[in-house]
Parts: C-alpha cells; sequence; structure tokens
C-alpha cells in the first residue's frame, strides 16, 4: 500500500520549529475477550511502547480478559457503555445512551458498568465512560460524575475541557475505518490531509491541544491494510512532535486527567 505522507511531513516540520508537542494518546474499543486480534493489538503496542486504552463492553466483558489486562501493562481498561446495544429509534443515528431513554435507566447501566469492570480489571480500570457510536445524551453527564466517573471521551476535538462539573473530555480524533461504506481503510490521502489539518488547527491555536490527540481502532474488525497505517501512522507522529499520554492513575481515590 502507498501512502503520500508528504502533507503530514510539512505540517510536522512546522511543529518541530516551532518547538511544540502533542499529547498523543490510543483509544480501541469493543473489547469482550481474549482474541488474536487482541494479541496483534498488544504486540503493536508493546513495540510502539504506546499505551492501548481498551473500551470494554461490561455486559459482555468475559473474566479471561482480566487476566489478559492484569499480564499486560499497556492495555487500559476504559467503560465502553453497558451491553452496547442500539435504543435509538428507526431512521436516526445509533446510541445507547442516547436522549430516547430514561436518563435514570440509563444511570443505572452506567453505574453497574463501572462496578463491573472494576471487579473485573481492579486498580487497572480507569473511570471514563465512552458511549458507544460516541453519542451519548447532555443530561446523562452530571450523572456520570455524581457517579465517580473522571471522564467521558467521544469523537471529535471538544468543546470545552469538561463535559460536565467534574467529568474531563478526552475525545478521539481520527478513525481510520470508512464505516459509512467499504468498513475496511478510509482513503489513506484523505486521512493522512484530515490530520495535518487537525494538527495545524492545533498549532495555530484554533484547537485546543491541551486535549491528548486520539487515534481510535477497533481490533476486532482490522484487515492488514489497517493494520500497516496504524502502526506507520503511530511511527511518524512518535519520531516528531508527539510525546506518549495515558490517562492517569487515581490518586487519593480521585483520577485526575489533562
Amino acid at each position: 500500500m502507498r501512502v503520500d505522507w508528504s502533507p503530514l511531513t510539512r505540517e510536522l516540520a512546522r511543529w518541530h520549529a516551532e518547538r511544540l508537542v502533542l499529547p498523543l494518546w490510543w483509544r480501541d474499543d469493543d473489547a469482550v475477550a481474549p482474541t488474536p486480534q487482541l494479541e496483534k493489538l498488544s504486540a503493536l503496542a508493546e513495540r510502539l511502547e504506546m499505551p492501548v486504552h481498551l473500551a470494554v463492553i461490561p455486559e459482555r466483558a468475559e473474566t479471561t480478559l482480566g487476566r489478559v489486562v492484569a499480564n499486560d501493562p499497556r492495555l487500559i481498561p476504559l467503560v465502553h457503555g453497558w451491553a452496547h446495544e442500539n435504543h435509538a429509534p428507526e431512521g436516526e443515528r445509533k446510541s445507547e445512551f442516547g436522549p430516547h431513554r430514561p436518563t435514570g435507566t440509563m444511570l443505572a447501566e452506567t453505574a453497574q458498568g463501572l462496578t463491573r469492570l472494576k471487579a473485573l480489571f481492579g486498580a487497572r480500570q480507569r473511570p471514563v465512560f465512552v458511549p458507544p457510536w460516541n453519542r451519548v445524551a447532555s443530561g446523562l453527564l452530571p450523572g456520570l460524575a455524581a457517579q465517580g466517573y473522571a471522564a467521558v471521551s467521544t469523537f471529535t476535538p471538544r468543546a470545552q475541557q469538561e463535559a460536565a462539573a467534574g467529568l474531563a473530555c478526552i475525545n478521539t480524533h481520527l478513525d481510520p475505518i470508512a464505516w459509512k461504506t467499504t468498513r475496511r481503510l478510509a482513503e489513506p490521502a484523505t486521512l493522512v490531509a484530515q490530520l495535518a489539518r487537525q494538527l495545524a488547527a492545533r498549532r495555530t491555536g484554533q484547537a485546543d491541544n491541551a486535549e491528548p490527540y486520539g487515534l481510535l481502532t477497533h481490533h476486532l474488525v482490522h484487515d492488514d491494510e489497517i493494520w500497516d497505517f496504524i502502526e506507520t501512522l503511530l511511527v511518524r507522529l512518535l519520531d516528531g512532535p508527539a510525546r506518549r499520554w495515558s490517562f492517569p492513575a487515581p490518586t487519593n481515590g480521585k483520577d485526575e486527567s489533562a
């Protein structure tokens, strides 16, 4: 696969000239069990010395996943909804925690999800809520903070540092999969151009560079092209202005985030 990386190379050179640093994090969604794909994800993370924030579906998570995470310091579990089920009415965009359901019902599930994953992963678990399909009703957010969640993570650059009082917003920004068409690697030129534009916006102050820049992946559906693109992209960023970022471990019972 031939990829023209020159737009990104030029932008990274500008970052270097201005001595800027890009905080970089990696979120991978839909984990439920040990699989060959998860092994491949872990091996890539080890080669790159890059932590992967594993968004785990609580209702479907198998106990064997807990043992895998316990033995792999680069896998950092997050809460990925509850059952990853769509509750949106027909014709609307998919969501599990959208405005279509009673807030009390959804909060019961978010609390149950955090409790289950804490039991499965112990201190390795981070109190970060990742709503399936990256959609969450705004009215749910204050309740998440009250339950002990420290952050919420969706997609696209954040509008503000906190999604609600006490609830940080740490989003993802680049997804290499063309979900609406082929469900394979999106056009590489489009991805490279998107990344270059996003970094330029951060460099010029049009976007918040205090928010870690997030790569979003889905290890269960990757083919070889997607794996290759992800690895090459991360290598280029880490050779440039990027610095690895991971969600901090709890301090005195409370997590702190960027």
